[in-house]
């Protein structure tokens, strides 16, 4: 009889332990099961235009919605920081370029957080920089810009997304390289900072493509130069500094991390519906991205992680040298 209870007693442990397997296993493959927020460190009108095509998308493969939640401040360190802190269950992604990842932790050291506080998911796109001014303004070109700029040192305004992030230390890199000196004037957000060109208020701005395109096409606005490699699809009238004897070129990307810590079936899940996004819509998304004058450009988090780690190194030099 003892040993009846015995094994009647073990049966039942070794049924509740496939139970707890079982609905332990369940809960992973459960993900997700509610809605993911994306927060974006800006003013809306940049890096959410870039991501919300991938985003309409992404819910059909995860089953869930994603919706953008904006904390703009401190270049994206608001966003960033937010993101860095919360719980890593890949319900709040981070949505953004190097910017609030890589540049402003290394000038803002107080805001807590640096590249390694996430864990990268997916790049999506290869983002143009520009610097560029109101159409009717009186230089052509780059060059033109730069030798008034060398005349009259400190006089030529500019403005950006925020102080320190990428588009700011792509002007100081660019201003650097060309020995001149401008007068630097921060907005909370690229939309902010172009309206300001275009209301007279600063004469340019160093931007992604994705907020002056529309005024370019509308010949509002003009681009004196592009901070790519070669000359962007997208207004191929414009040179790059390299063309104009600058020697700035920087790799810009826009993707999804969550905070470090978060499991990497998790970070999995996301990637590989980013992925099926790419696969099955792919003319849906270089039809939006076109619109905004961006690039398809896709990394999953190995690619991503080794990008980031690339770009500290750059960035903490390049800093450095611009504070000297």
């Amino acid at each position: 009889m003892g040993f009846k209870k015995i094994f009647i007693t073990i049966i039942i442990a070794l049924v509740m332990i496939s139970l707890i397997n079982g609905g332990a296993f369940s809960s992973e493959k459960k993900f997700p099961s509610k809605p993911i927020s994306v927060i974006i460190g800006f003013q809306p009108g940049d890096t959410d235009n870039i991501l919300r095509p991938f985003v309409e998308k992404m819910p059909e493969y995860l089953g869930q919605p994603i919706s953008f939640l904006y904390k703009p401040g401190a270049a994206g360190g608001i966003g960033a920081n937010f993101v860095a802190n919360a719980r890593p269950d890949g319900y709040t992604l981070l949505g953004t370029s190097q910017s609030s990842v890589v540049v402003v932790p290394i000038t803002q050291k107080d805001l807590g957080y640096n590249w390694e506080s996430f864990a990268p998911i997916s790049y999506v796109a290869e983002v143009t920089y520009v610097i560029a001014v109101r159409a009717d303004a009186r230089w052509k070109n780059i060059r033109e810009f730069a030798e008034e700029a060398k005349r009259n040192p400190g006089k030529i305004t500019y403005s950006s997304s925020g102080a320190f992030g990428l588009p700011h230390i792509c002007g100081e890199l660019f201003a650097k390289e060309a020995g001149i000196k401008l007068n630097y004037i921060p907005s909370q957000g690229s939309t902010p900072a172009v309206t300001a060109v275009l209301g007279g208020h600063v004469d340019a701005v160093s931007t992604p493509l994705t907020p002056v395109i529309g005024h370019i096409k509308a010949g509002t606005m003009r681009a004196l130069a592009s901070f790519t490699k070669e000359r962007s699809q997208f207004i191929p009238e414009v040179p790059t500094f390299l063309e104009m004897g600058y020697p700035v070129n920087i790799k810009i990307i826009v993707g999804l991390l969550a905070p470090k810590g978060t499991p990497k079936e998790i970070v999995d899940i996301i990637d590989l519906s980013v992925k099926k996004v790419i696969q099955n819509h792919r003319t849906f998304l270089l039809e939006r991205l076109e619109k905004i004058g961006q690039k398809l450009s896709y990394g999953g988090p190995a690619e991503y992680t080794a990008l980031l780690k690339e770009n500290y190194e750059i960035f903490s030099n390049l800093l450095k040298s611009l504070k000297k």
